[in-house]
């Protein structure tokens, strides 16, 4: 089998858990013996750009006519089985599933956000959710809002690449939905059932271990989608160390509110960024991980491996965690009541449900069981393809 891998890496001065899926993914690929062959471009080379070049960036969502150039000479070279497309813009764009079709190639695409609707991809803007453009030919709602890079020139481009591409999208051979609520997304979008196929990503097993945890832990980017002032919100509601101790790992624009919280309260512990294996060692040090988003979430990899760790997640009812967790955590409405609420039910809860938490992690999301499922898409949607 060999597959060609289609992504546009976001800027390194960005934060992107999506960079990291890819990289890992193709690396357990090439292990599976897959022959990998990247075609990989980054928001990075934008400042090396000519002129032409540059001045030719703001409509390469629509074609990008250098990328298929590139590509289809890249497909002709390699012959693949499969073209694998993740994040296609800037600088490849949709375009790249028709140039694939011309040589016969299938494509199948991970779909990591709801960029198909939404200009920005999250269905979030102004500290709330929303899905004005839901349903629209065009996305005029989030060019008005600027949406995309809080300008509404380049929304306006980017919701005319959506326009333009509607037709491509739905020409896809397979989607990759990462949730039930990716899946529902894409069926609200138009695509048939045949299309889609539910596959989560994974991460390497850590071990087990006989740590006991506790206390709390939230992980995440403190920005307002993530919902880190509805959790302090929530947590003040109850007495200063009731609930054992709030760790909060992370960085973000909502800092300074977090920082005060930490200073106020003596059961709030506040870390900021931390390394990798660090975050690792700090959600096995607790007892459950909290995920209280305000925006539908796709898949966030820190409940992945909070699960992995045999850790339980308390969740709001928002996006991917809930179809994550299954019976290893507890679901809560994102408002401050509920949430508040549900705090001490998880700190009982949870010493019961660390077999369930692990257990979740190995039947779902370890990587012999999704690079499985991988696999058998890479072969039906190859053998479809041929049998054409």
């Amino acid at each position: 089998m060999k597959v060609v891998v289609a992504h546009n890496r976001y800027s390194s001065a960005q934060p992107s858990g999506e960079n990291s899926v890819v990289d890992s993914d193709m690396a357990q690929l090439a292990e599976a013996g897959v022959e990998v062959v990247p075609f990989i471009k980054s928001s990075d080379d934008i400042g090396s750009l000519s002129l032409v070049g540059k001045a030719a960036l703001p409509i390469s969502p629509i074609y990008a006519r250098g990328a298929q150039r590139e590509l289809a000479a890249l497909l002709d070279a390699e012959r693949p089985d499969v073209l694998h497309l993740h994040n296609p813009y800037p600088f490849l764009s949709p375009a790249v599933i028709r140039t694939a079709h011309k040589r016969g190639v299938p494509v199948i695409q991970t779909v990591h956000n709801f960029r198909q609707v939404c200009i920005s991809g999250l269905y979030f803007r102004d500290g709330h959710a929303c899905h004005d453009c839901r349903g629209k030919a065009f996305g005029l709602p989030g060019v008005k809002h600027a949406c995309y890079r809080g300008s509404r020139a380049q929304s306006a481009i980017m919701a005319t690449s959506l326009a333009a591409n509607r037709g491509t999208w739905r020409r896809l051979d397979r989607y990759i939905a990462l949730t039930g609520n990716i899946a529902d997304h894409l069926r609200d979008f138009g695509i048939g059932e045949s299309q889609i196929s539910i596959k989560p990503n994974s991460i390497p097993d850590p071990g087990e271990h006989d740590e006991r945890g506790s206390g709390f832990v939230f992980v995440g980017r403190l920005s307002a989608e993530k919902g880190v002032e509805l959790l302090l919100d929530a947590w003040r509601r109850h007495g200063d160390g009731d609930l054992g101790t709030l760790t909060i790992i992370g960085d973000g624009p909502l800092k300074e509110p977090v920082a005060a919280a930490a200073t106020e309260r003596g059961d709030i512990d506040y870390l900021g960024s931390v390394p990798h294996d660090q975050v690792n060692r700090r959600v096995r040090a607790a007892a459950a991980l909290l995920m209280t988003s305000v925006w539908d979430e796709v898949l966030p990899t820190v409940v992945i491996e909070a699960l992995a760790n045999a850790r339980p997640v308390l969740a709001t009812n928002m996006g991917g965690p809930p179809h994550m967790i299954g019976d290893a955590g507890i679901v809560a409405e994102p408002t401050v009541d509920d949430l508040a609420a549900a705090l001490p039910r998880m700190r009982d809860a949870a010493p019961g449900l660390v077999d369930a938490a692990r257990r979740r992690y190995l039947t779902t999301f370890s990587t012999d069981v999704v690079m499985k499922q991988l696999l058998d898409i890479y072969a039906d949607v190859a053998s479809r393809a041929k049998a054409r």
